[in-house]
């Protein structure tokens, strides 16, 4: 591979505190060799073989802590391929796969498999997670040690949390001792038991059960305690509601360490927009009220919330085209993930430097991988965007095998141009 050189670039790396007009050179071997305002065309080999960007903005590959991939088991929802080239649609790089597969990633050889079938089928880097317990069944705590060693980067049940308060203690203490990575699906079985969407005045009209704000908060309170006698590296995987926003603050200010993530989901849309039993909206956790939203979205301003992940769950419409008490929970969204994010910056909600902090350096800063950056001498995952072009979602377009998204003819202003992985260019739009 001969060197690339990308020229007249928006480049907006937040990690480094990048946000500049310049280029981006990428060497043979696919490595960032120099990034900056330095790098113009000017400065470069005549015979140079250089991509003009006309100015739109250059950008780390996204890193989406939390996706659910459909190998082994549910590949008629999706596998491998198809998750890759939705998520380089969505300028996506890099992506932590979740363990509620079939079977359960909770051993060496599921292990060892998985990452032979991202190395073969995948266009993007895949970091597998494994559960917190055995066949997420919340009984029995998983190996730790031994698959970390093998190449986990986290710990979670995925879709469900582990309820017992014991349980949970003894993870959290070997996770303590063994750096491991602890991700919780925060929410209380009992009060949230056969709810599916946010209890209220919505769920009420309706006539569905509901799943009150409590049930979230209550386990992040429940955790967080945990956290003063066993000190270890925990994330909540995604939190809807602001009652666990005002918890959070709270520990923050209490000096707790730990990290939070949000759905796109919860950030974009609120109950309201369920309408009359919209089963493509049916999620977990469910969307809430406007307030609600508000909330998160401050929280993600003043920095107690970290990370936006996709929470991508794909589907087959025969899952989804059900009663709504019937229907599964979840929605494709890898691939607008970042025009979705972007809303909050045209809206003036959430600055752009701070937008794009969520989905790179920050998910990568807690999962520990050398991703989410532009750094000289990093891996060129990377992503072109045009924050300002206009398009209409189209499912029939998406290029997940499963077609569920919750925002189906949505006008969108923001969408990836290119995606590079390693320095290859792995995702041109046409």
């Amino acid at each position: 591979m001969k060197d690339k050189y990308l020229i007249n670039a928006r480049i907006i790396d937040p990690k480094n505190q990048i946000d500049e007009i310049g280029g981006l050179i990428i060497d043979s071997k696919g490595l960032i060799k120099a990034v900056g305002k330095k790098v113009a065309n000017g400065n470069l080999p005549s015979k140079a073989q250089k991509i003009d960007l006309k100015k739109q903005v250059l950008m780390p590959g996204i890193v989406d802590m939390r996706v659910f991939v459909g190998e082994p088991g549910f590949e008629y929802k999706e596998n491998f391929r198809t998750f890759s080239n939705s998520a380089l649609a969505g300028g996506v790089t890099s992506a932590v796969s979740m363990p509620n597969t079939s079977p359960i990633i909770d051993n060496v050889s599921m292990v060892d498999f998985l990452k032979r079938r991202g190395r073969d089928k995948s266009k993007i880097n895949i970091f597998p997670s494994a559960s917190l317990t055995k066949n997420t069944d919340g009984k029995q705590m998983t190996e730790f040690g031994l698959l970390k060693r093998k190449g986990i980067v986290a710990f979670t049940d995925g879709i469900k949390t582990v309820q017992n308060p014991l349980l949970m203690s003894r993870i959290m203490s070997l996770a303590s001792q063994s750096n491991a990575l602890i991700m919780q699906h925060a929410e209380d079985n009992i009060l949230s038991e056969n709810g599916v969407i946010n209890e209220g005045e919505i769920s009420t009209r309706l006539g569905l059960k509901g799943i009150p704000s409590l049930a979230e908060k209550i386990i992040v309170e429940r955790d967080l305690s945990f956290l003063e006698e066993y000190f270890c590296r925990y994330h909540i995987s995604q939190i809807s509601s602001e009652k666990t926003v005002q918890a959070i603050k709270k520990a923050k200010k209490d000096g707790k360490i730990f990290s939070t993530g949000v759905s796109i989901n919860n950030l974009s849309l609120n109950e309201n927009d369920i309408g009359d039993f919209k089963t493509f909206l049916k999620l977990s956790p469910p969307l809430r009220t406007e307030n609600d939203r508000l909330s998160l979205v401050n929280g993600l301003n003043q920095g107690f919330i970290d990370v936006i992940v996709s929470d991508h769950k794909p589907e087959d419409e025969e899952s989804k085209r059900l009663t709504f008490s019937q229907a599964a929970s979840g929605a494709s969204g890898v691939e607008t993930l970042l025009p979705l994010a972007l809303e909050l910056y045209h809206n003036k909600s959430i600055k752009l430097d701070k937008l794009i902090a969520a989905i790179t350096s920050n998910p990568a800063k807690i999962l520990k991988i050398e991703k989410g950056t532009l750094q000289k001498g990093k891996d060129a995952d990377l992503c072109v965007v045009d924050i300002n072009k206009p398009w209409i979602v189209n499912k029939n377009k998406l290029k997940s095998k499963s077609k569920n998204t919750p925002i189906e003819n949505r006008k969108l202003q923001g969408q990836v141009l290119k995606t590079f992985v390693k320095g290859e260019i792995a995702y041109e739009r046409i």
